[in-house]
């Protein structure tokens, strides 16, 4: 029998998902000789054998790779054959500015939740992991993923974990954070007047507190939470109080499926979402037996599963199968992440604070999905998501993506890969800007970014603007709106001309203006502006997103003159006329009235003008709010003026003339949803005819209400249109960087030719 051997190099997700044991299994299993190592640029593997076997080894690496892996490629070439003795995996090294993928954090699998209940040194350990889960992205600093570049460092392997550690039959070879209750991380419980080290009276204590209706702060895998009972809606006022979150929705964690389908409606492939191995919060239609003030009035909440061990451990003991678990910060900054902070910070609000003394390196909330037309699609990707790259068709090293301002993500470029950081958030926010340059660097470091072009938004306010412009490093400016279209055609593998549909909150245009509404023809190197909605002036810039009823004020001035204070229309009920006037007066004398053609201040017009919400709490509550009075089985809609420019002059006429016939608000918030639907669906078709484009890519914040993105994408396609919207990334102000860096690849390019 004749004996070959082959060098492989194997890149993609293969770090610290148990690769290299599934390797050295699998070549025993063949009776292969050779080695496996892990390199900061992918796992290399040399092996001899005879030629049948090394073929079927080559079949397995991609049919029975381990879950939470994704091989992106295998390369493989003849060698000659050295007469190894033996298969071993060799000591992992750095050898290149090259990277390989670095796994999310995954959720703790059923073997090690069994090994709780039976192994001697793990029973009610709740750091227990092995090769197939626990924390990664969290914990690393640096690449090669091993121990010492982990913030396991400092936790000595006792004889029984070194055993597993380097048994390559076992579980947990070569599983960077394997621990026992000999030798890992521990918790303690810090409450008003004393601390708790015995894990048993700190589960006790806690499933007390919470049952009780107190507030406890956890510390998680990515950040501090704060925990209540879901049910008690004394424990969920009193959450809101200590967070100074008056309406926003709170997530709810839940034990298992059978709990998740007492509180919502789930489909088959929501389920799915649930229970992979990312445990996003799902956003799902709810059956209204959680306390009230958890939703605050919406139709979803955000549901999710447990992804410690210490969740697990929680609700064994817990009275209640539905604990709020809202994320651990003060205001609008970070979630927390040191035990220091957290003392100081969030103890004063809760009723106890459950920490550990295992640091916490990069900061990561829970991911947030939403199912429309049966596909999950992402709102905000962090937890179990950060840092898997994207795969382009564009070369994009060495680019740095700066991204926009609200729901931040950067995004750096290697090779054909675009790796968003993790949810950021508003970086106006100067701890939250802190949180941007620090994981900045330690993206640049970790990945052996060396940036040679920076990418960012067109608006020179932006704090990310301003970041990039002071780098001094070369930089590209690229318009919002061109972003978002950009980044869903990023995902989707795209780079042609398309029709570009981004209904959006805010975004600088190149006349100086802020679109929102917009119909371009356009590729990703630039774009044609179609057409977009009308421009309206709003009344005091930003503070109309706080205030909707200002954008709503204008839209009827504009149409209707001074006659729309004698409408006796509800919202108007509740302004001043003193405050009444000064807006008419601003508008008349554009004072501070900034003209946009944004869609989602037109939601927010039609939200204030059916007394809905005419004053936001929240980002985004007035359309949100809108979105959830929808009447079911309603397919009326308003008028509209198609031209160069869109008009809803008669849509408002049409609303007010339902309202002033008492006709629900229910159905007037169905009728405008289907109002919009029908002008994207009107305007795509006009495009079509004139440019002979069929692909539609859809993109903006206004994209994630499930209503208009369910239909819109249903109605294109049923009249022969290609349609392209988010998936993996978010269809929000979070998935710009990566249109930015898309855009910016394309340019260099086209430069270079």
């Amino acid at each position: 029998m004749s004996i070959i051997a082959k060098k492989i190099k194997i890149t993609g997700l293969v770090q610290g998902v148990g690769f290299r044991p599934f390797i050295y299994k699998h070549a025993l299993k063949y009776s292969l000789h050779g080695w496996v190592e892990n390199r900061n640029d992918g796992v290399f593997i040399v092996i001899e054998g005879p030629d049948e076997n090394i073929n079927q080894f080559l079949y397995t690496l991609r049919d029975s790779a381990p879950l939470a892996s994704s091989i992106s490629s295998i390369h493989t070439e003849d060698s000659e054959p050295e007469n190894f003795s033996s298969f071993f995996i060799k000591k992992s090294e750095s050898v290149s500015q090259d990277v390989t993928e670095i796994s999310p954090d995954i959720a703790v699998c059923d073997d090690c939740l069994h090994d709780i209940k039976t192994q001697k040194n793990r029973i009610d350990y709740p750091f227990t992991n092995c090769t197939n889960c626990g924390p990664r992205f969290t914990i690393i600093k640096d690449l090669p993923y091993d121990r010492q570049k982990t913030t396991m460092e400092p936790f000595k392997m006792c004889d029984k974990c070194e055993k597993e550690y380097t048994n390559i039959m076992d579980r947990r070879f070569h599983a960077q954070p394997v621990a026992c209750s000999d030798c890992g991380p521990e918790y303690q419980l810090i409450l008003k007047d004393r601390k708790i080290d015995n894990f048993s009276q700190i589960i006790n204590i806690t499933r007390q507190l919470i049952d009780d209706g107190k507030i406890v702060s956890i510390k998680g895998l990515g950040g501090f939470f704060m925990a209540c009972d879901a049910l008690n809606d004394e424990a969920v006022k009193n959450m809101r109080i200590a967070k100074d979150r008056e309406m926003k929705p709170f997530a709810v964690m839940v034990p298992d499926i059978e709990a998740a389908k007492r509180y919502a409606f789930l489909n088959e492939s929501e389920e799915i979402a649930l229970k992979s191995w990312r445990r996003p919060i799902v956003l799902l239609k709810t059956k209204l037996n959680l306390a009230p003030g958890v939703c605050s009035g919406f139709d979803r909440t955000g549901i999710m599963l447990p992804y410690m061990p210490v969740h697990y451990m929680l609700f064994e003991n817990l009275k209640t199968d539905a604990i709020v678990l809202t994320s651990g910060n003060v205001s609008d900054e970070p979630i927390i992440i040191s035990n220091e902070e957290a003392e100081e910070k969030l103890l004063p609000l809760s009723d106890a604070l459950l920490t550990y003394n295992r640091d916490i390196y990069n900061r990561a909330d829970d991911s947030v999905e939403i199912n429309i037309n049966g596909t999950e699609r992402l709102i905000r990707r962090s937890r179990g998501y950060t840092p898997n790259p994207v795969e382009l068709q564009i070369n994009v090293e060495g680019i740095f993506a700066a991204g926009a301002e609200l729901v931040n993500c950067f995004c750096i470029g290697k090779k054909n890969q675009a790796i968003l950081s993790q949810h950021i958030g508003d970086i106006k926010n100067y701890k939250t800007y802190e949180f941007y340059t620090e994981s900045i660097d330690r993206f640049k470091k970790l990945f052996r970014l060396n940036t040679d072009l920076i990418v960012h938004d067109l608006h020179p306010e932006y704090f990310s603007t301003k970041y990039a412009l002071e780098t001094g490093i070369e930089s590209v400016a690229v318009q919002h709106h061109h972003a978002h279209i950009a980044s869903c055609m990023a995902e989707h593998g795209l780079d042609e001309k398309v029709i570009g549909i981004a209904m959006d909150g805010t975004g600088l245009g190149t006349d100086n203006k802020i679109w929102g509404g917009e119909f371009f023809v356009n590729d990703l190197n630039d774009f044609e502006r179609f057409s977009h909605f009308d421009y309206i002036p709003l009344p005091g810039g930003d503070k109309v997103t706080e205030e909707p009823w200002r954008t709503a004020v204008s839209y009827l001035y504009k149409i209707f003159g001074n006659q729309f204070r004698e409408f006796d229309l509800a919202f108007l009920k509740s302004i001043p006329e003193n405050k009444l006037e000064i807006i008419i007066t601003a508008i008349d004398k554009n004072i501070n009235c900034p003209e946009s053609s944004s869609a989602g201040r037109l939601f927010d017009a039609v939200s204030a003008i059916t007394n809905i919400c005419p004053v936001s709490n929240f980002h985004a509550e007035a359309p949100m709010r809108l979105e959830a009075a929808i009447a079911e089985n309603i397919t009326e809609k308003y008028d509209i003026g198609i031209d160069k420019t869109i008009s809803f002059d008669n849509t408002f006429r049409g609303i007010v003339a339902d309202l002033q016939n008492g006709t629900a608000v229910s159905e007037i918030s169905a009728k405008f949803h289907n109002t919009v639907i029908y002008c994207i669906f009107a305007v795509a078709e006009r495009i079509r005819a004139q440019k002979n484009i069929n692909k539609v890519v859809l993109s903006g914040g206004s994209f994630q209400n499930a209503y208009v993105l369910g239909k819109v994408e249903i109605l294109l396609e049923q009249n022969g249109f290609e349609v392209f919207s988010h998936k993996k990334t978010p269809a929000n102000d979070a998935g710009i960087a990566l249109g930015q860096l898309a855009i910016a690849a394309k340019r260099r390019q086209l430069n270079n030719k």
